[in-house]
């Protein structure tokens, strides 16, 4: 059996009760990020890091905090190397139960997630979490469980815990969230609660009898679904230059993984054009959705079949903040040479908020 669950968990323990380094790591949206925790040792993540360093105080700790709001495992699978992975981690936790929409598609690209992370060098061990919707119960475990089943990945289902505690009526939804979706500090003390059981329980049986003899791990099963996305890349002005007729490169310093609308192309007038060639299977375009209106909106060709274009229309209709949009343009297609054209329509007024093209995400 392939063993990225309880034997990498433990192994991983038992290096830090020997007092080794180890880097602690999260992967996820914004309730990862810690969205509406009022400080950032009140999110769920910080907790689950604290309980780590109490727990083993004879090794040394590092947190990484990969979470990024309104992002799916889509865009996760893309980012996992510059956003965790290069960290070398020895823990991740991933959390996208409830920015996957549940079905086959966010199945596949959580696979590639998951894929990536367990053939990393420093073979990390993984834990799934399944936040969930306090209103609905809604959520995409169903389909990240079985993806976790099939490597042999351990979960915590806080639709299965807290939100069932809720319905019982143990707690009223507007003491977990104010939103319906994003713990307040209770909540995410709650969160952690169940993530931080589950840990107590696996060192209470890291003994030496499992531990010993671990040696090789057998090879890493095949794939459950197409695995497309397993070896995604997002491509952004330091890793592509693609043709520009009015399009600019941003010339702003990213700063930081949140740090969020740096490294693309801004078209603001009627005309302005970019086009990219690349090869894949796989395309998607990642752009900016902004609260301030009215905004840019573009048109999408691929491989010249203008019959066919796609609206990239930059105005949310949310209000919570500016959205990192990612839409699929091709999905299993044929593995060539794809060009794509992005194009301001004519009958922009060119007074709208510039259009902002961050990345395209290939596979």
């Amino acid at each position: 059996m392939y063993q990225a669950g309880l034997k990498r968990l433990k192994a991983c323990m038992q290096r830090a009760s020997h007092g080794e380094e180890l880097v602690i790591a999260f992967l996820g949206g914004s309730i990862t990020q810690g969205s509406l925790a009022t400080k950032d040792e009140n999110t769920y993540a910080r907790r689950v890091f604290s309980w780590w360093k109490e727990s083993f105080p004879e090794s040394r700790f590092y947190y990484v905090n990969g979470g990024i709001g309104g992002t799916s495992s889509h865009y996760g699978v893309s980012r996992a190397v510059t956003d965790v992975l290069m960290y070398q981690p020895d823990f991740v936790i991933v959390d996208f139960s409830v920015n996957d929409e549940p079905g086959d598609f966010f199945k596949e690209t959580y696979e590639g997630v998951i894929r990536k992370l367990l053939s990393w060098t420093s073979k990390p061990a993984v834990l799934l979490l399944n936040n969930v919707y306090y209103d609905t119960g809604s959520n995409a475990q169903e389909y990240h469980n079985a993806v976790g089943g099939w490597y042999g990945i351990p979960y915590i289902s806080i639709k299965d815990t807290v939100y069932q505690r809720m319905k019982a009526g143990e707690y009223t939804r507007e003491e977990l969230t104010p939103d319906g979706l994003h713990p307040n500090d209770f909540g995410h003390k709650l969160v952690a609660a169940e993530i931080i059981s589950f840990l107590e329980q696996v060192k209470n049986t890291m003994d030496a009898e499992y531990i010993a003899g671990t040696g090789e791990e057998a090879d890493m099963p095949q794939a459950l679904t197409a695995n497309a996305y397993e070896n995604a890349k997002r491509l952004t002005i330091r890793e592509i230059s693609p043709e520009l007729y009015g399009f600019r490169a941003d010339t702003e310093e990213k700063t930081g993984h949140l740090d969020h609308f740096k490294n693309g192309w801004i078209g603001r007038n009627p005309g302005d054009g970019i086009l990219f060639k690349v090869k894949a299977s796989c395309i998607a375009v990642q752009y900016r959705k902004t609260i301030h209106k009215p905004a840019c909106r573009a048109e999408l060709v691929l491989d010249g079949n203008s019959t066919h274009a796609v609206l990239l229309d930059g105005n949310f209709e949310e209000d919570w903040g500016d959205c990192l949009y990612l839409q699929p343009v091709l999905h299993h297609g044929e593995r060539k040479i794809h060009t794509v054209e992005i194009r301001i329509p004519m009958a922009e007024t060119g007074e709208a908020a510039p259009f902002y093209l961050m990345s395209l995400i290939i596979a």
